[in-house]
């Protein structure tokens, strides 16, 4: 099984800061997911790491076991 991170207002929406899933496609792997959930993920601000390292194209991430993606949400400061 693959690992979903989920940090800051995306640890609220998926109802947990984790939740383990089956691998495969991102884009099959968010489908499955709760709607306004998988909207969220695949905002254009929205930034992934897979096992640790930051991917700029999305298109190209398959999920296999064991690995880990984490969803990071924009910051905001004041």
């Amino acid at each position: 099984m693959a690992r979903l991170v989920f940090l800051g207002r995306l640890e609220d929406l998926a109802g947990g800061a984790e939740r383990e899933v089956p691998g495969g496609a991102l884009g099959m792997v968010i489908g499955a997911l709760d709607a306004d959930l998988a909207a969220a993920l695949g905002g254009e601000r929205i930034r992934l790491a897979l096992n640790g390292t930051l991917v700029a194209d999305r298109a190209g991430i398959v999920l296999g076991p064991d690995d880990e993606l984490a969803f990071l949400p924009p910051v905001s400061g004041g």
